[in-house]
């Protein structure tokens, strides 16, 4: 498994697992709060792609949700007990049954909140990448995204807004949750 900054080798927390919806800024923010943590980050859909050799689309198009889904749950059972890092899954990841109960507890859950526009906005021409919001009306499609997701995400162990902040901001207070839930940092 590749993460994307090396980090301490001791560990230092339990995992924190950035969840919300295409466009929240899971990546941007992992990357940023694991190197405040100084511990290494895993992009689920970069280590996907990285150990299929197929970008996640294709992996829609030619094998379906429900492989890409299960690609998720092989990493989510690999991190199972294993030092804490900054970890990014897919927005659907808390939707497929058990995947929170591998990590958590000790994992601690940080929802990243975004409006259905600002996603969009953020997102771009990448939108049309994107496996699920590819197609004729993405707004429609993400805003039932939402609608279907909020409920489990509500779930997490806390919430930043992402609206009005930069990703540095974000990470900053995801920084401070961290010493709150038993990470050292500095």
């Amino acid at each position: 498994m590749r993460t994307a900054s090396t980090g301490s080798a001791e560990p230092r927390g339990p995992h924190i697992v950035l969840v919300g919806l295409p466009g929240a800024g899971k990546s941007s923010v992992g990357v940023l709060l694991a190197r405040l943590l100084d511990c290494p980050f895993l992009d689920f859909d970069a280590e996907i792609e990285r150990r299929t050799a197929k970008t996640i689309r294709e992996i829609f198009a030619a094998e379906g949700e429900d492989v890409f889904r299960q690609m998720e749950r092989v990493i989510t059972v690999e991190l199972a007990g294993q030092p804490g890092m900054v970890l990014a899954p897919g927005g659907g990841w808390m939707a497929r049954e058990g995947n929170v109960a591998l990590l958590r507890p000790p994992a601690r859950l940080i929802h990243l909140a975004v409006s259905v526009e600002a996603a969009l906005a953020r997102l771009g021409p990448e939108t049309a990448q994107r496996p699920l919001l590819a197609g004729p009306d993405p707004a429609s499609s993400l805003a039932a995204l939402s609608l279907s997701r909020l409920p489990l995400y509500g779930m997490a162990d806390a919430e930043l807004e992402t609206e009005t902040l930069t990703p540095q901001e974000v990470a900053l207070g995801a920084k401070r949750l961290a010493s709150r839930w038993g990470w050292r940092v500095a």
